[in-house]
């Protein structure tokens, strides 16, 4: 493990200590001096807050803020997040936050639990349903692009599967790996390849067996109409330069090291073949543990593949439209957007 000592002193305390502000909430009057309180009304219109984008980038801290002056509270749209025991590794909002601000399906699902988009639209409308009865708006956060589209518009239909076919690749994955897998649908499907998390065995097994049950790309199945839905939905989409992003991912990563990371996913190893743990912060350390490689070299792997998951997300998010971005810092301007829609 990084040593503290080497962590908290000179320089790169000091950079941590900017480049990782934000992460906890602040007074509320630092962030919109000029407050204009939102009054819950039964009858008026309902209005959901998406605020999304690469890990890392400040979506909690943001959030918080947001939910305090909002009057409201915050629904995770994270596909970890919602696993019990994997609060560090999946950032789950601390005991602090939640207390400041409530969080809701977050660190309820055990991780031997199958579960999907659809399973979680399902929770997420529910949820919706009930603090709509009490606020006019409700905010959604999180990096996992196809949770929030299941709520906000719905999944695509797709067509029947061969059972034979799923048993198959899921053979496959166990006895080839994943990487064979992934590799095999960048051929079959490179537009889905370009976006999904290549980390995420369901993802990716389940757009290849479209495409050996249909002969056709995956991707060609998900063009949809959007679904109605009885609220508005407003998308923030947060942003910083690139740099300064991955920047904050390998610090973020140092930070959770030191919040007990290895000991966590040292807890998580006797599972580590279940869906839920096949996922960037546990699979690389699950291999230190095997002894493939040093803890150093964990390390530098679990920093470079968040790098490249964030790449993914904003190739993701980058292609919805109807995403108005912003800086986190930008706090104001986000504010006046929400609103200038939510009349």
């Amino acid at each position: 493990m990084v040593g503290k000592s080497s962590l908290q002193t000179g320089c790169l305390d000091q950079q941590r200590q900017a480049l990782l502000a934000g992460l906890k909430y602040a007074a509320i009057s630092s962030l919109f001096p000029h407050q204009i309180y939102f009054m819950s009304s039964s009858t008026a219109q309902k209005y959901l807050i998406v605020v999304t984008g690469p890990t890392a980038v400040g979506k909690t801290a943001l959030c918080i803020q947001l939910a305090q002056h909002l009057n409201t509270e915050i629904v995770s749209s994270d596909a970890r997040q919602l696993y019990q025991g994997m609060a560090i590794g999946t950032a789950q909002p601390t005991p602090e936050e939640v207390k400041a601000v409530p969080h809701h399906l977050v660190d309820f699902l055990p991780i031997q639990a199958t579960y999907n988009a659809g399973m979680f639209a399902q929770d997420a409308l529910a949820t919706l349903e009930t603090l709509f009865k009490e606020h006019d708006h409700v905010l959604m956060t999180g990096g996992s692009g196809l949770y929030i589209q299941a709520v906000c518009q719905g999944l695509d239909a797709m067509p029947p599967v061969d059972q034979k076919t799923r048993a198959m690749l899921n053979a496959r994955c166990q006895q080839e790996g994943l990487g064979v897998l992934v590799s095999e649908l960048a051929i079959k499907d490179p537009a889905y390849y370009a976006i999904v998390d290549r980390a995420n065995p369901q993802r990716i097994i389940r757009a290849l067996e479209v495409c050996f049950s249909t002969g056709k790309a995956y991707s060609s199945f998900r063009k949809q109409q959007p679904a109605t839905r009885p609220f508005t939905v407003i998308k923030i989409g947060l942003a910083r330069d690139r740099e300064e992003l991955y920047q904050r991912i390998d610090l973020r990563v140092e930070q959770m090291m030191e919040q007990g990371l290895l000991e966590e996913a040292k807890t998580l190893y006797p599972y580590r073949d279940l869906a839920a743990l096949q996922t960037i912060g546990y699979r690389e350390l699950f291999g230190y543990f095997a002894g493939d490689y040093a803890e150093k070299e964990a390390m530098r792997l679990l920093q470079r593949n968040t790098r490249r998951y964030a790449k993914r997300q904003l190739t993701w998010f980058g292609r919805d439209e109807t995403i108005h971005w912003f800086h986190p810092d930008d706090r104001a301007a986000i504010l006046k957007h929400v609103q200038e829609m939510a009349v």
